[in-house]
């Protein structure tokens, strides 16, 4: 008997293999549509993940950028600070020694006053003379000292030479004459001497 016979022979066989094929295929739609809605609930707690985690950066880079500008302004605040600081502290650097000046500077009066009464200019000259040495020993508190220079060799860090001049006194190259006294203020010259140099 053939498989078409068979077929003919029972009618319910191809009814039965339809219904199976159908019920086959309705628990494949079912274990997919299952699989479908996993999947979705996958994605669903991925974005929720994700949403989170992007919102977490969000906010830390909001907290950066207050961070930021907050450092600026200080850093504004400070080199504006430092800049006044500055301009003050150059503005009056001088006013200790101007104080110590104020009493040679009284004492300048008072000489010049007395000599005007008096017309004593012996008395004038001590009286300069005693400023004049009131003066030097401010200036060397303050680390001024005068450059020594006669019978020195000439250096060209602290000497000018402004003239030369041939002597038996003295080697070639040694200083024989001050023509202006030079200062150095502690270890800087401020003024080199001007002298007179032996060929």
């Amino acid at each position: 008997m053939s498989t078409e016979e068979t077929k003919n022979n029972h009618p319910n066989t191809d009814a039965a293999e339809t219904e199976a094929t159908y019920e086959a295929g309705y628990a494949e739609s079912a274990d997919e549509a299952g699989t479908g809605q996993e999947a979705a609930q996958q994605d669903g707690e991925q974005t929720s993940a994700r949403d989170a985690e992007l919102q977490e950066l969000r906010v830390q880079a909001e907290e950066n950028q207050q961070r930021l500008l907050r450092t600026q302004a200080d850093f504004d605040n400070f080199r504006r600070r430092s800049r006044q600081e500055k301009e003050e502290f150059a503005k009056y650097a001088s006013l200790k020694l101007i104080e110590q000046l104020l009493p040679v500077i009284d004492n300048f009066d008072r000489a010049l006053l007395s000599s005007r009464e008096t017309q004593d200019f012996e008395a004038l000259a001590k009286g300069i003379e005693m400023v004049y040495r009131q003066l030097e020993q401010l200036m060397t508190q303050e680390g001024l000292t005068p450059i020594q220079a006669v019978g020195q060799p000439f250096n060209p860090e602290f000497h000018q030479a402004v003239m030369q001049v041939e002597t038996e006194e003295y080697e070639e190259g040694i200083v024989v004459e001050e023509m202006q006294k030079g200062y150095m203020l502690k270890d800087r010259v401020i003024r080199p001497t001007m002298v007179k140099v032996s060929v």
